[in-house]
């Protein structure tokens, strides 16, 4: 019988702003999330540049896992005629595919409802059918159904 314990790698997970240099990385994991149209690299690029600038409108997480991104969230916040100030909506939050089931998905969403809690924001909504149970988990709730149009061709 031995009576050394085995020692199991520890992972060091952290979440953060999104800054410049992780480009790269976060478009390899908007490719990932395969709802819509492909990405477009300039487009994206454009669109990048714009979510890593300090803004009360929205914020963009990352998630690194060892020391590499391994999920990112992008949130908007916006006032509402309904809510009587700030609502704020998860737009996009994907893991990467080795990455996932390592809690990174939920540090995400913990972050991001830090981040709308000290902007006052009243509600934090998503709108995914697909991963609504992991939602759930989270103690979110079903409202209701989000439909949508396309004005482009896929």
């Amino acid at each position: 019988m031995s009576t050394t314990a085995e020692i199991l790698p520890v992972s060091s997970t952290s979440v953060r702003l999104a800054v410049p240099a992780d480009v790269d990385a976060v478009f390899a994991l908007v490719a990932q999330l395969g709802i819509g149209e492909k990405p477009n690299r300039d487009s994206f690029t454009e669109a990048f540049a714009h979510a890593v600038q300090p803004s009360r409108e929205h914020v963009l997480l990352v998630a690194d896992l060892d020391g590499v991104v391994s999920g990112y969230a992008y949130t908007t916040i916006e006032r509402l005629l309904y809510t009587n100030g700030d609502s704020a909506q998860i737009q996009e939050l994907a893991v990467n595919t080795p990455a996932r089931d390592r809690g990174l998905g939920s540090l995400l969403v913990s972050a991001i409802e830090e981040e709308c809690r000290s902007r006052g924001v009243r509600q934090l909504t998503v709108a995914s059918s697909h991963a609504a149970r992991f939602y759930e988990r989270l103690d979110y709730r079903s409202t209701s159904d989000f439909l949508k149009k396309s004005f482009v061709s896929d």
